[in-house]
């Protein structure tokens, strides 16, 4: 079973401490912030499963995280906040946070909010059709691709392509096994030669450095793979 990576956003150390060590214990892989620099970077470069905010960070707010982690992936958010004032509650439910607790709070609350928070997470995740790989997000409802928020075009074959990828996740894929998955898509016959411009071509649309990809990665001598 995969373990479940949180980013914590906390800029006090004995809370940001304290939660680590108890998240850990629990079994979650604790990614630690202590302001909203870091925080933008690990939502950017990290695979994140859940994120808890503090509302009130040395260079800024939570708000701009929660905000963020809405755009770049639909990722479950719970907001700390040091003060229950009704407005403050508000916007950050508002920018997207799938819940909050109030400073202090005992640790085996914010456990009972998180799996709360995952349950529903998932269940919603079930009816929605949303596919994940790295930066990138798939909409099989409306057959729509985005790449750190952003839209990209595909052609119908580049598109069934990657679904074939996102479909075997983890797996590694022979030229043949990729040949198949497009078959039926293409109006002319699908060669060796045509699978590697289609290839290069997806990795040119969702890849951050097409030249040594992370999303569609090359299994030397084998075939390709998306995921771990």
């Amino acid at each position: 079973m995969m373990t479940m990576k949180v980013l914590l956003v906390e800029d006090d150390n004995t809370i940001a401490l304290g939660l680590d060590y108890a998240l850990s214990q629990e079994g979650y892989n604790v990614l630690l912030c202590q302001d909203v620099a870091s925080g933008t970077k690990a939502l950017k470069e990290q695979k994140v499963d859940l994120c808890l905010f503090d509302l009130t960070l040395p260079d800024g707010s939570g708000y701009e995280l929660c905000k963020l982690a809405r755009e770049h992936r639909d990722i479950p958010v719970i907001i700390l906040t040091a003060c229950d004032e009704e407005v403050n509650v508000v916007m950050g439910l508002e920018l997207g946070a799938d819940d909050y607790i109030t400073k202090p709070f005992r640790v085996r609350e914010l456990q009972a909010r998180i799996k709360s928070v995952l349950r529903r997470y998932q269940k919603d995740n079930s009816t929605k059709h949303i596919i994940e790989l790295d930066s990138v997000r798939i909409n099989t409802m409306d057959a729509k691709v985005y790449r750190n928020g952003q839209e990209v075009i595909l052609t119908a074959l580049e598109y069934r392509l990657l679904l074939t990828f996102a479909n075997n996740e983890g797996q590694v894929l022979s030229r043949n096994q990729l040949l198949e998955g497009i078959w039926d898509v293409a109006g002319d016959f699908v060669n060796d030669n045509t699978l590697t411009v289609y290839i290069k071509r997806l990795r040119d649309k969702l890849e951050e450095d097409p030249q040594n990809p992370s999303v569609i990665k090359t299994v030397r001598g084998l075939g390709y793979k998306v995921g771990q």
